[in-house]
């Protein structure tokens, strides 16, 4: 599998340091407000690029943490009178609804910020003492020029990033460029943990290289996150953890494309950001899933409701495909299977898993996905003429696998309500009487309770609106 690394601004083949054996890494969310598609974007990437390699044989130990105590938490804490920590973790159990609908895999671990501080201030004492750190009275910093590779994710070197970044101004800091450990307490806080050096918290950045080494090892095999977190986050990642550990923190950087809206980039200003909860309410979560994958991984990608309802019908049409390739296998014969017919979905998957080694391709995947879809149309229209139950169950097979276990495309499984069952008995009967008046209005009940009705070779099939 080949996969862009931002470090080496190379495609690289993947090889992780034990042979079957993935640790991998991404920066989650800071629980102050309602997780929106940019996070769903993010975490539907590596969702998939996990789900890839445990369907190539890895183990995957994949570790995503929270950070649960920041400026944002503090401030929404003072907007609403609430305590800092219960409004991190209402947003964070937030977090794992959203992530449920989208048919996330949970994380093998997703440790949080206030549960390591111990593990974080034993780390800053390092730095200092290492002499990679010193203290102001207004916190802990590291000094970037002790670190000479500095600017190596960001390609640009410490002169350039000190007149081009924009960083609060602290005239205790040695550089602007300088990154704080450990922050020292406000009057006004309402928490803080006390230090060697002062009561404070820690720093953003310190965070994820603590808890990442802490339960991955020293050196990880893939490190992720979206691309805005490139500078100075991960950049500032590798600095500390270099420093601390005189080994290489990262092999494989990756990062995700922005998501725009109508061609403008999401902001809280322009009032564009589109929480996940709010879209659920409009659209299956797989339509959103869908759209999510639809381009590759680095690209921008533009959201619009029109763009939107596109994926709807492509969803409609791969549950429509499943469910009646599961009718046809109810009554087609046995028999053995069409060997040209086997090649040609043969062909599709290797299309399929070319892709996905190709940088995490899914846009073209997706297209081995629809040919597969279209093959099993194909066999529709042949239903009659010697096409056994081998020769559906194949495709629909790979089609499952693809779809569900790979792209995390979870398809709709439901059970009819008995009143659907009642209303579809009649109609049968209608038609059966040659009463189309009565059968096209009991069809219409049908529709106005959520369900499709279609008539098949085999007989009435129902399925549920998207």
């Amino acid at each position: 599998m080949k996969i862009y690394n931002t470090l080496t601004d190379q495609v690289e083949e993947f090889s992780p340091q034990e042979k079957n054996l993935v640790r991998m890494y991404v920066c989650g969310i800071t629980p102050y407000d309602d997780t929106h598609l940019g996070h769903g974007r993010c975490y539907v990437v590596f969702d998939i690029l996990r789900r890839y390699l445990e369907y190539k044989g890895y183990k995957v130990d994949y570790v995503q943490n929270f950070t649960d105590i920041d400026d944002k938490i503090l401030n929404k804490a003072k907007e609403l009178n609430k305590i800092p920590l219960e409004i991190a973790q209402r947003y964070i159990d937030s977090y794992f609804e959203v992530e449920n609908k989208l048919n996330i895999k949970p994380a093998n671990l997703y440790p949080k910020v206030t549960e390591h501080i111990g593990d974080i201030i034993v780390a800053v004492e390092k730095l200092v003492k290492k002499e990679f750190a010193y203290v102001t009275s207004t916190g802990v910093y590291f000094d970037v020029t002790k670190f000479p590779k500095y600017g190596q994710l960001s390609k640009k070197k410490i002169d350039e990033l000190i007149s081009g970044a924009r960083i609060e101004i602290d005239e205790t800091k040695k550089t602007p460029l300088d990154f704080v450990l450990w922050k020292f307490a406000k009057k006004d806080e309402q928490i803080f943990w006390k230090s060697p050096w002062g009561d404070g918290r820690p720093g953003w950045h310190i965070e994820c290289s603590v808890m990442s080494m802490k339960y991955l090892g020293e050196t990880l095999d893939i490190h992720g996150g979206g691309m805005d977190l490139i500078f100075p986050h991960h950049e500032n990642e590798i600095a500390q953890s270099e420093a601390l550990t005189g080994k290489r923190f990262v092999n494989y950087w990756v990062h995700n494309g922005f998501v725009t809206i109508n061609k403008e980039k999401m902001s809280k200003s322009l009032k564009n950001i589109f929480a996940l909860k709010d879209l659920f309410t409009m659209y299956d979560p797989m339509v959103i899933r869908l759209f999510l994958l639809s381009q590759h991984y680095k690209k921008p990608l533009d959201f619009s409701l029109q763009e939107i309802e596109q994926f709807k019908s492509v969803w409609e049409r791969l549950n429509n495909v499943k469910e009646n390739a599961e009718l046809w296998i109810k009554n087609l014969k046995d028999g053995d299977i069409n060997l040209n017919f086997k090649k040609v979905v043969d062909d599709l998957v290797k299309k399929f898993e070319e892709s996905m080694e190709n940088d995490l391709n899914t846009s073209s995947a997706l297209s081995a996905i629809h040919s597969i879809v279209n093959h099993l149309y194909m066999l529709e229209k042949n239903l009659t003429k010697g096409i056994t139950k081998k020769d559906v169950e194949y495709p629909l097979n790979k089609l499952l696998i693809l779809s569900e276990d790979v792209l995390g495309l979870k398809f709709s499984y439901y059970e009819i309500p008995e009143e659907v069952k009642e209303l579809v008995s009649k109609r049968d009967l209608a038609r059966k009487n040659k009463d189309f008046t009565s059968a096209d209005k009991i069809r219409q009940q049908i529709i106005s309770l959520g369900w499709i009705v279609e008539d098949t070779p085999f007989g009435t099939k129902v399925r549920k609106k998207i």
